[in-house]
């Protein structure tokens, strides 16, 4: 298969800044590669990471390329900043290949400040529908789709950053009791339709319900306020960091240091955040 090119596939993707929708064209090889090397480290590191600030956190992506080139524009292109991404790379927009396949080259070129979780459409039952099947089908062949789905399964989860920033792509789980069940998750898997796994990368805070409510999306749970100060509470932490879903009143955060937080006690929704 010979040794993987990475630095000229960084740079064939970054050279269409500026030119929303154009493709890049990475061959199978490529990609197949960049899929096995990503997929080996993060078997590697925790399910649950451990990481300390300053770090930029991101909500989803869903293929929309052009936005995370501009994210990385502005924030600077690692490994000038540490990023950590909740996950929903792929599906939705029109370029979820050149946009999971740049995450994977950083993650692969520098893996010590390069993170990314799994979300909810980092699973084949849901990217088989909403549109990354389709793109990988038409741009490829289906063996290209396996190839990502078998990546997926292995992500990480969870992070946790100096020890007071739960990051995760869904929510709580009403399994959740300790965080040493999300270190203990088995990889490579699937994503269960129940379950701790599930809820993590399903579940949604509701400021309507008292404790564990139904989701209309059909999976996992529904969580209130009181769920959210009960676990930060028994777990000494100061803030649960989540996407998942579209916050149109809030699409920033600056948090200044770790001990003042001018949103504690609280959870943030999909959002780009500067832990510094």
């Amino acid at each position: 298969m010979g040794s993987l090119p990475l630095d000229d596939i960084i740079n064939r993707l970054l050279e269409v800044k500026g030119r929303p929708g154009k493709q890049v064209q990475l061959s199978e090889s490529e990609i197949k590669q960049l899929c096995l090397q990503s997929k080996e480290i993060f078997l590697q590191q925790p399910n649950l990471l451990e990481l300390d600030a300053p770090i930029k956190i991101c909500g989803d992506i869903h293929g929309q390329y052009s936005d995370l080139l501009r994210l990385f524009e502005y924030g600077e292109l690692p490994p000038q900043s540490n990023y950590l991404f909740l996950g929903d790379y792929v599906d939705r927009g029109k370029q979820s290949l050149e946009t999971i396949c740049l995450l994977l080259a950083y993650k692969i070129k520098y893996p010590e400040n390069f993170f990314l979780l799994r979300g909810n459409h980092e699973c084949a039952s849901v990217n088989r529908i909403y549109g990354f099947y389709d793109e990988c089908k038409r741009r490829f062949n289906v063996r290209v789709w396996k190839i990502f789905t078998d990546c997926f399964n292995c992500l990480p989860v969870a992070a946790l950053i100096d020890e007071k920033i739960l990051c995760m792509h869904g929510g709580l789980s009403p399994d959740l009791h300790n965080l040493d069940q999300i270190r203990n998750l088995q990889r490579p898997t699937d994503v269960p339709e129940t379950g701790l796994l599930c809820d993590l990368l399903w579940s949604d805070p509701s400021k309507d319900v008292k404790g564990w409510g139904m989701n209309d999306r059909g999976v996992s749970y529904t969580f209130g306020p009181d769920k959210v100060t009960e676990f930060l509470q028994k777990h000494d932490l100061d803030l649960i960091c989540r996407a998942h879903q579209l916050k149109m009143d809030m699409s920033f955060l600056l948090i200044d240091n770790l001990s003042r937080y001018f949103l504690p006690r609280t959870i943030v929704e999909n959002l780009t955040m500067l832990v510094q």
